[in-house]
């Protein structure tokens, strides 16, 4: 199997240019098809259970709004304007040049969003931010900015999807995070794209002292292809960085989708966790980690399921640097143990529901963090994702 990227994308296929979209004050009149699919990803258009709300359509930020004092939200050419202190962060730890889809961005830039968790603040609910594509064959280029000041607590729940009509588009998401020290960023993503866009998001993000990042990424619908590996670097003592994933490829769908720790300071802890279904499309599941200080522990899991053909790949890498590093993995690809399903059957199930069972099973995955309302649209999303498999 090759990398998605080894034929790089004829970027020119795609249109940079939008119409500008009429800002919305109150998300529940947003047109009942792009709110469902704004609930699909997790994205509810009420302000009760979130914090704050960002919501871009196209090139457009079209709402923008916090409810909880100590958190802020604004597009991100508001925040470089109000803010000259954000050149600090901007474009710090990716550079403009890295590849094709990097230069692009710099070049033709479509907003984005800066979340900032002030010092000390802990949120009594997420924030959520969505990243909507609404025209036909658009390419949109964002750059996002994520600060939790030292020892806030800060949840972001980001779901990116394209209006149920569409299914061609690019979509290249440049994003720096910054966890302060002491300070807690669970970052949500849940991706539902439409059957031939393409997506490359760019990330980084790092961790000082005593802070921990837990990011969980789930991408279980169609898309064209998906090609990210973002990096985490573990700079302070004491630092943690968690990264869940749930992959399920469809027929014609191309993931390559990985993520990398580097632990440099002294007691700092990484754990990646990958569960991957192919029914038919290519995933590549990466998982990295760099060990460059003695006491560190990290462990790697990645688990490949195929479903009705198929190709998975799993390719786990571990680097030490001095002694005194602790660093395992755990790899498997493979398809449903037919034992397994006449183990169930013998206790009265069919064989069509045995295996959604089991599929059911591999993809649940304890994610950290969820709110209720979240998980249990996650658990209907593996449910509709278990259906159409079988």
């Amino acid at each position: 199997m090759r990398d998605v990227d080894q034929d790089l994308l004829d970027l020119s296929r795609y249109d940079p240019q939008a119409e500008n979209h009429a800002y919305v004050d109150d998300l529940t009149r947003l047109p009942p098809e792009d709110a469902r699919k704004l609930l699909d990803v997790g994205v509810s258009t009420g302000d009760g259970d979130r914090a704050g709300t960002f919501l871009q359509m196209d090139r457009s930020v079209v709402h923008c709004k916090t409810t909880q004092p100590g958190v802020e939200i604004l597009g991100i050419n508001e925040a470089a304007a109000r803010y000259d202190w954000l050149k600090d962060y901007l474009w710090q730890h990716i550079r403009p040049d890295q590849d094709a889809y990097t230069t692009h961005s710099r070049k033709l830039p479509h907003e984005g969003y800066f979340i900032r968790a002030e010092a000390g603040v802990k949120l009594d609910h997420p924030v959520q931010s969505c990243l909507y594509i609404a025209k036909q064959g658009f390419a949109q280029n964002v750059h996002n900015v994520v600060i939790a000041e030292p020892g806030s607590d800060l949840h972001i729940i980001t779901g990116c999807a394209t209006a149920p009509h569409l299914t061609t588009g690019l979509h290249i998401g440049i994003s720096e995070f910054y966890v302060k020290k002491g300070a807690r960023l669970t970052f949500t993503m849940i991706h539902d794209w439409g059957e031939k866009v393409d997506v490359r998001p760019r990330s980084v993000t790092v961790v000082e002292q005593g802070g921990v990042l837990v990011s969980n990424y789930i991408s279980l619908r169609p898309l064209g292809t998906l090609q990210m590996f973002p990096t985490t670097y573990l700079k302070g003592p004491g630092a943690v960085g968690r990264f869940n994933s749930i992959l399920v490829a469809t027929r014609g769908s191309h993931l390559d989708v990985g993520s990398r720790i580097v632990l440099e300071a002294p007691e700092t802890r990484a754990e990646i966790i990958s569960r991957a279904i192919t029914c038919g499309g290519d995933i590549i599941a990466r998982g990295d980690l760099v060990g460059k200080a003695a006491g560190i522990k990290a462990h790697l899991e990645c688990k490949g399921l195929i479903l009705n053909d198929g190709l998975m790949q799993a390719i786990p890498e571990l680097t030490g640097h001095v002694p005194g590093v602790e660093m395992s993995h755990e790899a498997a690809v493979g398809k449903i143990d037919r034992g397994e399903i006449e183990y169930l059957m013998a206790r009265g199930l069919d064989e069509e529901t045995a295996v959604s069972t089991i599929v059911r099973g591999f993809l649940n995955v304890d994610i950290e963090g969820l709110p209720p309302q979240l998980q249990a649209k996650l658990d209907q999303a593996i449910a509709d994702t278990r259906n159409d498999m079988m």
